[in-house]
């Protein structure tokens, strides 16, 4: 496996902010926190090269595999989406968990596992005990891979040549199957052709003095066919009574042969004699179209023959003997109808038109299963043609079923779930069917370990659900945002910060997505790399109410500095008084001016100099007082006027005071001390005045009694510090002088082995008291995970009993219960916070920066747009008041958070299938096309949709039957005004030869300038606003991957901070009015406005420029024609150039001349294509892409106009992305540049960017460079 081609996308939020960046508006420069890649073409130095860069994800999975990649005791799968794969787990909230994410060489086909856990201990120590993935994909090859734990990602083992890379339909690539014991691989091409593969490996040849020779590696041999003679619908390995000295391995196979109206079970065998394949039986059973073939599990010989309406058990011991022995129907007129199982299916009454009925029916639906697996049928109806049988579009079995006892889930195209059990008895075999659920169809399908299930929508939001008791329980949402139909980039003035309008999925799942940047930072200043091996990073002010930092302070693994604070960092560790020559565990201000150091051998205070400080003591070197254990130190922490240190062998904890002796003289000394059971592992102090005698503005929450008898009297809290134990545990200390060591609550930390990490993963590395609208408590631990523990307390209390000084139960502690966890990362977790205050919010470290929101339920965090970084401070001056300070790559980073410090993602559920989505900048709304809803009045309508709350401001409702298909936004005078095209058939628009249908259209004129804003519509309110914390609605919260990452998920930034919404329809401001209309033959797919005074309109293969007498919008007037040889998909201008792109010949290159009223055609496309959407970066220069998956850059040649009137424009770039682009538009990066750059020539190409939104759900950018 290799990289892609298209980049590795960096993350949810880097998607958010690089997209969003390439805005006009924008200031941040694009990210380089993942690969990317370019080409060009040679030859000329006005040549321009391109980088191509894929900043987030596709999210719509296409196929699924369970296995055991990491542990033996692990279910882990993994999610295949284009070009792109995603390991992830399930945890126990029923939350989909991302591991990790990376890009394929070439477009997914299929993927299998082999199981070779338990084969072959001691030739392969790398892969031992763990599951190999099989990946087939349009490379040609067959791919092997093993997760790499130290890599952290997928490592080929082994890659299978079969066909050269490409998508010929009789090449191998197409589907694959794998043998129950892991030993054999089929691979079967489109049609035609197959292959069985025998895989195996070698161990590792080592030498005499016990070196490596020779690398283990995969073997393999590879026996073709090329005999079959039909289209291979589904197949699979079948264990039958064959000896295998004659026949082995078997492969059953569902073909359509050529010139046959229905499908037929063959079975296919190597044949041990000659090692050919051999057509053993052929099988039909008179009855519905036949779709897949199954072997079921633990019944050697049977398999599940999957058909249009039922499903037969067949009876394939005997490969040459076929029969029939159940069948299952599922052709119920009534909604939730128990399916029924009959007996021997031979000699059925059936009609024999059937199967070619049912073969035209899935010819001519939506779900063309005949169709390329890699397009999305998006041109068609909305509602996909329903079949009158009842088709399973998606199945699975269950992992570690009991044995004799295999059962299968699957899903029927209508969205009912049902479960069939088989048993094994003296009787035979018998079915018990069940229906458990009733929801959207699913595909794929995956039955997860826990009794969870995994349904992916094709064209919506997937889910997680729960068989509990019979039936299937939703537990959370995997979100999807594919397929992208239109993206529409704007900058909301006032906030400052980019927003993607997206149109997402497919009716009835159909949704408007608003994408907000997550937390972007600015680059201030970066270091020299010199700086290796840092343990630690501090800042830390001279007095508590000082407005700025003093010190930086560095640990290193033999060292501490102390640096000065500012743009410029100095050294005045003499200054300070630090030990120098030690490893510093933790420091502090204890008091004003006392600063304190705490490493291995001791604690030491320190009364910096006025040379390091202006408020220092006035002496030549700091006033230092020192305090030494008896063991050595592990851990520390300091707070206001107190010190808590922790020891390991014996498990001690210290708690250290000081106190003043005379003038710059002071004593650190020892007043409690405790044996503890288990070592300590972190210790954390509340950064304000621990006693919380503060009032409750302070910290956002009531930390006075509520019942009390003065609202302004303060509380008398205990001081308390929380620990990290590596029982595991989380616990909360009392700090108080005047009382013994006391336990005020405690969390413990539950090891579930089954997460395939040791105990000593689930230790806390760092911990984190937070004063919210109610308290808890932060935990990061050692394995990448982030927990919120809380506790339950009074009406009347804001904390728990226990931590009241007035408490009358000293030996109680309050529990503290585990309410979140997440996966954030794989290395230990680390808490930052932002401020000196118990409401501020934090940075959470680990393989990533995050930023996570103090005051939100659960845990809501976005991902920072930053290196990965192993330290970070928060570091105020006069010169940057809001600086972090980040160490990465040997580096010290100082970056600033600009605005948008989250990712908010919103998703409104639109009742239809959005189409095409404008935002009108006067009004600050969306213009929104809509096509598949479901009213009696209309099939298809523009709504003006407010961004923020999704409210409905306006609407236009095309008449019954016609279908709008493309919208603009044009100016005629000083008026405003939006261009619709229509279609007054729901017929397809064009042959499939690329010819206009003769059907009729029309050009329709709104006006615009009646627009409500949001403002004049406040009253209107949408008929849900969902939040993870009341969820009753028809439409679930959406919680995505608990690591954020996009993937598949995951668009917002915790499951707290999506919005649902669904909008309103009755309650409507206004109605677009309709100013005048043009009746066209052939449906109008493409408008655009020309020369800020006329319009462009393509209606079949004619384009029409049309212009408005007097600047009147209500008299339009046709003033010339040309014509194409085929239909006219899309239409975009550049001043006086006008780029029409055809469904056969490609791009065109068009002029209008004025004086003549004449369009001319000036350049062709050089190949023929069948256009996704184009963009015209400038006169000469068109982005172009197809629907093959590629994006083409194609220019002018500059051609002397006295030469040919018809000239091929030159291709000057191409990529293949593998996912087909259906918006294409033109942005700028503006890049943050010194004083005096404004000017730079280099960034003329800055405002040649290009965006595109993919069917699968990814968005590319693309960027000229103007050297390399």
């Amino acid at each position: 496996m290799e990289s892609s081609a298209s980049g590795d996308g960096p993350s949810a939020t880097t998607a958010a902010v690089a997209a969003a960046a390439a805005v006009a508006s924008s200031s941040s420069g694009p990210s380089t926190s993942a690969s990317a890649f370019s080409a060009g073409v040679s030859g000329g130095a006005s040549a321009t090269h391109y980088l191509a860069k894929r900043v987030l994800h596709g999210s719509a999975v296409q196929h699924v595999a369970r296995g055991h990649f990491r542990s033996e005791h692990l279910w882990e799968f993994v999610l295949c989406k284009g070009t792109s794969l995603e390991l992830v787990v399930v945890g126990e909230d029923g939350v989909l968990q991302s591991i990790c994410e990376q890009n394929t060489f070439g477009i997914v086909k299929d993927v299998g596992v082999l199981d070779w856990r338990f084969k072959h201990f001691g030739i392969w120590p790398e892969i031992e005990g763990k599951e190999i993935l099989v990946l087939l994909s349009d490379s040609g090859k067959l791919s092997l891979l093993y997760f790499c734990c130290q890599m952290h990602r997928f490592i080929p083992i082994g890659n299978i040549e079969l066909s050269k890379p490409g998508n010929m339909r009789d090449q191998l690539g197409r589907i694959l199957a794998i043998d129950h014991d892991s030993a054999w691989v089929a691979i079967s091409a489109y049609e035609d052709a197959f292959a069985v593969v025998r895989v195996g490996r070698t161990q590792h040849v080592y030498g005499p003095n016990k070196e490596i020779v020779e690398k283990a590696k995969i073997v393999h041999a590879v026996y073709k066919t090329s005999d079959i003679r039909g289209t291979v619908w589904s197949m699979c390995f079948m264990r039958t009574r064959c000896s295998m000295d004659e026949y082995y391995p078997v492969v059953a196979m569902i073909i359509n042969r050529k010139g046959s109206d229905a499908n037929d079970l063959s079975m296919y065998a190597l044949a041990a004699n000659d090692g050919g394949i051999q057509y053993l039986s052929g099988y039909s059973e008179p009855g519905p179209l036949a779709l897949e073939i199954a072997e079921i599990p633990q019944l050697d010989g049977f398999g599940l023959l999957f058909r249009a309406g039922d499903i037969l058990i067949v009876d394939l011991r005997d490969p040459k003997d076929i029969c029939c022995t159940i069948r299952i129907s599922m052709t119920g007129s009534l909604v939730g109808e128990q399916i029924s199982v009959e007996d021997s299916c031979r000699g059925l009454d059936v009609d024999d038109d059937v199967a070619a009925c049912a073969l035209l029916e899935l010819r001519d639906s939506g779900n063309n299963i005949m169709m390329d697996d890699s397009c999305m049928a998006i041109d068609g109806a909305d509602n996909p043609g329903s079949m009158k049988s009842r088709v399973i579009c998606s199945w699975s079995w269950e992992p570690d079923a009991m044995r004799g006892q295999p059962r299968l889930i699957f899903c029927l195209d209508d969205g009912e779930f049902h479960i069939l059990e088989f048993n094994w008895d003296t009787e035979g075999l018998k079915v018990l069917p069940e229906r458990v659920h009733r929801g959207l169809p699913c595909k794929p399908l995956l039955w997860m370990d826990r009794g969870m299930i995994a349904g992916f929508v094709e064209m919506g939001d997937g889910m997680i659900l729960h068989l509990e008791h019979g039936r299937l329980v939703h537990r959370s949402t995997v979100q999807n945002v594919g397929p992208i139909l239109d993206l529409a980039i704007a900058d909301y003035h006032g906030e400052k910060q980019d927003q993607l309008f997206s149109c997402c999925g497919m009716c009835p799942e159909g949704s408007l997505r608003v994408i907000r940047n997550g937390v972007n930072v600015e680059k201030l200043l970066r270091t020299e790399p010199i700086y290796q091996g840092v343990t630690g990073l501090w800042t830390l002010r001279m007095k508590r109410t000082d407005t700025y930092h003093s010190f930086l302070v560095l640990a290193f693994v033999e060292e501490t500095r102390i640096l000065s604070v500012g743009l410029s960092f100095n050294d005045i560790s003499d200054a300070v008084g630090f030990q120098p020559e030690v490893c510093t565990l933790a420091c502090g201000l204890i008091a004003d001016g006392l600063l304190v150091q705490i490493h291995s051998k001791g604690v030491k205070l320190c009364l910096p100099t006025s040379h390091a400080h202006p408020e220092g003591a006035a002496l030549t070197s700091p006033v230092c007082v020192d305090w030494y254990p008896d063991v050595t130190i592990s851990v520390g922490a300091v707070g206001h006027d107190v010190v808590a240190v922790a020891t390991s062998n014996p498990c001690c904890l210290y708690i250290l005071r000081v106190r003043p002796l005379s003038s710059l003289q002071y004593e650190l000394y020892e007043t409690q001390h405790v044996q503890l059971q288990y070592e300590v592992s972190c210790i954390s102090i509340p950064e304000e005045d621990s006693r919380l005698r503060t009032s409750c503005s302070a910290f956002g929450g009531d930390f006075r009694k509520r019942e009390g008898n003065n609202s302004a009297a303060e509380v008398d809290v205990r001081m308390f510090a929380v620990i990290g134990t590596h029982k595991p545990s989380v616990e909360v200390i009392s700090l108080e002088p005047d009382e013994a060591f006391r336990l005020l609550s405690i969390g413990s930390i539950s090891v579930n082995n089954a997460l395939g990490a040791p105990v000593s993963g689930c230790i806390p590395e760092n911990v984190r008291f937070v004063a919210s609208e109610r308290f808890y408590i932060l935990a990061g631990l050692r394995n990448g995970m982030l927990l919120r523990f809380e506790s339950g307390t009074s009406k009347d209390q804001y904390l728990p009993g226990s931590f009241y000084k007035e408490s009358f139960a000293p030996s109680l502690s309050a529990l503290l219960q585990l309410v979140a966890i997440r996966h954030i990362g794989i290395t230990p977790v680390g808490l930052v916070p932002l401020h000196d205050s118990a409401n501020s919010d934090i940075i959470v470290l680990s393989d990533r920066s995050w930023l996570l929101y103090a005051s939100r339920h659960s845990l809501a965090y976005s991902s920072i747009s930053f290196l990965p970084a192993s330290h970070v401070t928060p570091v105020s001056s006069v010169d940057c008041p809001s600086g972090l300070l980040f160490v990465a790559e040997n580096c010290l980073h100082l970056v600033e958070m600009v605005h948008g410090k989250r990712l908010n993602a919103q998703k409104f559920s639109v009742g239809g299938t959005p189409r095409k989505v404008l935002y009108h900048s006067d009004s600050r709304t969306l213009l929104v096309m809509r096509t598949g809803l479901t009213g009696a009045s209309c099939s298809s309508d523009i709504v003006q949709i407010d961004p923020n709350n999704g409210i409905l401001l306006s609407r236009f409702k095309c008449e019954l039957g016609e279908t709008a298909k493309c919208i603009q936004i044009a100016k005629i005078g000083s008026e405003q005004v939006l261009i619709v095209g229509t279609s007054k058939s729901t017929d397809r628009p064009m042959m499939p030869n690329g010819e206009a249908e003769s059907i009729k259209g029309r050009l329709i004129v709104l006006s615009l300038d009646t627009l409500g804003s949001p403002h004049e519509c406040s009253s209107f309110i949408p008929t849900s606003n969902l939040s993870s914390s009341s969820h009753t609605g028809s439409f679930p919260e959406i919680v995505g991957y608990a690591n954020e990452d996009f993937s598949s998920n995951s668009m917002c930034s915790s499951p707290d901070d999506i919005c649902y919404n669904q909008i309103q329809f009755e309650q409507i401001a206004g109605h677009l009015r309709s100013l005048t209309h043009v009746t066209f033959t052939g449906a109008v797919l493409a408008v655009y406005p020309y020369l800020d005074r006329y319009v462009l309109a393509a209606a079949g293969n004619t384009l029409s420029v049309f212009g408005f007498v007097n600047e009147n919008p209500h008299r339009m007037k046709k003033y010339a024609v040309s014509r194409t040889r085929f239909t006219i998909t899309c239409l975009k201008t550049y001043g006086s150039q006008i780029a029409a792109g055809d469904c056969r010949d490609g791009v065109l290159f068009c002029s209008y001349h004025e004086n003549l009223r004449k369009l001319e055609l000036i350049y062709a496309d050089p190949a023929q294509r069948l256009v996704g959407d184009v963009v015209l970066l400038d006169c000469e220069t068109a982005v172009v892409s197809d629907r093959r998956g590629s994006i083409s850059v194609l220019s002018c040649p500059g051609l002397e106009v006295s030469e040919s009137p018809e000239k091929n424009l030159a291709v000057q770039c191409s990529f293949f992305m593998g996912e087909i682009a259906m918006s294409i538009q033109k942005a700028a990066f503006k890049y943050r540049l010194p004083i005096g750059d404004e000017t730079d020539p280099v960034l003329e190409s800055a405002y040649n960017c290009v965006v595109a939104s993919t069917l699968l759900g990814s968005v590319f950018v693309m960027i000229p460079l103007t050297s390399l």
